[in-house]
């Protein structure tokens, strides 16, 4: 999230801007696109592909093209777990959705809300990481203007876009609530809780979260107001389902207290990791990251 100057902090107190305006000047930082999603029309084994593109098959409409700029870390054979398919949101915009299939017969799904600054290309390689470690497949999705995402990101799109993804799951791929976990990195845990909070999941994992948009860009604010942004602090505690809170304790982009704030909201709060040291981008390069989600989703969840 961006830094504001003075004019823009006198301009908030004096004459607030609508949530949307917030919105754009804290968070939104779509990367040049680092994949395409290609016509399919006779699906079949990706092409072995290079350093420099990868394709993978799709589910009979689509593949995914990688471009250099994703750094790919894994082979064919794992690009080849990836099925692509776009969702319309209720605002009109076709969304990006990938599906990783890590394990076949896992029991349960995550659907990643991934953080700022990044695309689905990028994260792909992650995700095969993750989803294999956790025993979990992912299914993720652009936010509108990123990718192949149409539209501009808003809040009111991070929303939508986040309601596309979790009905595509849930009709296309036929997954249940009772096997979906909602997990929010940063940015992402601002429709991870929206969806959240009206819907009931498996459970819901806030990475890095933030409790809402003021709050990140003046610390000392105490209230919600009209024309705050991103009102997580406000949600957090209609979520039904169980909530592991994740913040590294050095986190220099959305401070540590915002996790502290909204563990304490939760009615079903489980045991956070709060990972001493950590900054903003670097929790999962720590053991204990992957640690507590095999405890939490393996046993207690089970």
């Amino acid at each position: 999230m961006n830094s504001l100057s003075v004019g823009e902090l006198c301009g908030l107190f004096c004459c607030p801007p609508c949530p949307g305006r917030i919105a754009a000047k804290l968070a939104f930082l779509p990367p040049e696109p680092t994949y395409a999603f290609i016509p399919d029309p006779e699906p079949g084994p990706g092409a072995s592909g290079s350093r420099r593109t990868s394709s993978v098959r799709a589910r009979g409409e689509w593949k995914l093209h990688l471009t250099e700029r994703a750094e790919f870390q894994y082979t064919q054979r794992e690009l080849d777990t990836v099925e692509v398919t776009l969702a319309q949101s209720s605002r009109g915009n076709n969304i990006g959705c990938i599906y990783v299939r890590c394990v076949p017969k896992s029991r349960f799904t995550v659907l990643f809300s991934h953080g700022n600054a990044v695309d689905l290309g990028q994260m792909s390689s992650f995700y095969i990481g993750l989803g294999t470690r956790i025993n979990c497949n992912i299914f993720s999705y652009d936010y509108s203007g990123y990718g192949v995402s149409g539209g501009k990101p808003s809040e009111k799109d991070l929303y939508a876009d986040i309601d596309a993804a979790w009905h595509t799951l849930r009709t296309r791929y036929g997954v249940n609530p009772e096997s979906i976990i909602l997990y929010g990195q940063s940015i992402g845990t601002v429709p991870t809780v929206d969806l959240a909070s009206r819907y009931e999941c498996a459970a819901v994992v806030l990475h890095s979260p933030l409790t809402s948009g003021m709050r990140v860009a003046f610390p000392d604010t105490k209230t919600t107001y009209c024309f705050d942004a991103f009102p997580n602090i406000e949600k957090v505690s209609k979520i039904s389902s169980p909530v592991l809170v994740i913040h590294g304790t050095e986190d220099e982009v959305i401070d540590f207290s915002h996790g502290l704030a909204l563990f304490e909201r939760c009615p079903k709060a489980v045991e956070p990791l709060w990972v001493e040291g950590a900054g903003h981008n670097d929790i999962e390069l720590y053991a204990q990251y992957l640690e507590r989600l095999r405890h939490f989703i393996g046993h207690e969840l089970a």
